[in-house]
């Protein structure tokens, strides 16, 4: 239904002269959800998120927030999401909290209103301390933590997420995914691009992989991760004697090519169902050879992001 819609985008394309930025992209973003833009730099990302947000007007397509035309009902459009960009957008030689406060008022709030929303805001984002330092003092992290409660003062129902932790300690990477997790579990849908491919695996309910301005898949990162390929089955021998013999045991029971490392002694093998594992140690048992470790690795992001945009290239 399209009430359960808080995005939908429909044969979106743009052209800069005769360069094609983006090429007929067409999905929907769930209202409470996560939703991730991955791809290599230049691949339409931001161009999109740009024409969603009204920053950039597109060639042909149609985009609707809530159910509102972004080109035709651009002004209600704009009262409807919030947008933190890589950069803050505040003045470094002001405090945090007169930020805060002339964006409340610029937002429409009562100056009463605005002192309460910037108190709220100072506090929810850990900046309490810092809250009448100078922005020119402030390390990268506390810089996206104000610029992420700018674009919070209206209390968005959508909020678009460029690449907000680009050049943050891990640390301080970690506290912001926290932040977003409270953001969405307080009923916020988000839309988040970013270059770290553990980011959006860990945040993101389900991913557009972008590439060469075209859309290459939608999906779960389970799903994305089992489209690029299966699990892989690893085992370590205590020893390489039996190597050989543990090759050719696992090849007949998984019907497929199993490869092997002397140095390591490790057999691995393409697994399609974790039914096999119990067969595998029987037998392995019943011919005495000894194992050390033995695990299943699923594909990563990595793989995912190798197999659906460079791969292709």
């Amino acid at each position: 239904m399209k009430d359960e819609y808080a995005i939908e985008v429909k044969n979106l394309t743009k052209k800069f002269g005769k360069q094609l930025a983006v090429d007929d992209v067409s999905m929907n973003v769930k209202k409470g959800e996560v939703f991730g833009l991955l791809g290599p730099n230049g691949a339409g990302k931001t161009t999109i998120l740009r024409m969603i947000t009204t920053l950039t007007k597109a060639t042909s397509g149609e985009i609707n927030i809530f159910g509102h035309n972004v080109a035709k009902e651009s002004l209600a459009v704009r009262s409807m999401f919030g947008l933190t960009g890589q950069y803050a957008t505040v003045d470094e030689d002001i405090s945090a909290r007169e930020n805060l406060m002339i964006f409340s008022r610029l937002n429409g709030l009562t100056r009463k209103e605005a002192k309460q929303r910037t108190h709220d805001l100072l506090e929810e984002f850990s900046l309490t301390e810092s809250a009448d330092k100078a922005i020119r003092n402030f390390s990268g992290g506390m810089r996206r933590r104000l610029d992420l409660a700018v674009s919070l003062i209206s209390r968005p129902p959508l909020i678009f997420l460029d690449e907000p932790t680009t050049g943050l300690d891990p640390r301080t990477r970690t506290q912001m995914w926290e932040t977003i997790r409270e953001l969405v579990a307080a009923g916020s849908t988000i839309v988040l691009t970013t270059q770290y491919l553990e980011e959006v695996d860990e945040l993101a309910d389900r991913i557009a992989v972008i590439d060469h301005g075209a859309l290459i898949r939608v999906g779960t990162p389970d799903e994305l991760k089992k489209s690029v390929g299966h699990s892989s089955l690893k085992i370590q021998l205590l020893d390489t004697t039996h190597l050989r013999e543990a090759q050719k045991l696992l090849g007949n029971i998984l019907q497929t090519e199993v490869s092997i490392n002397e140095k390591t002694a490790e057999l691995s093998a393409p697994l399609e169902t974790v039914d096999y594992i119990s067969t595998v140690l029987n037998e392995l048992k019943k011919q005495k050879i000894e194992i050390e470790n033995i695990s299943v690795v699923k594909p990563s992001m990595d793989d995912v992001f190798f197999a659906l945009t460079v791969g292709k290239n």
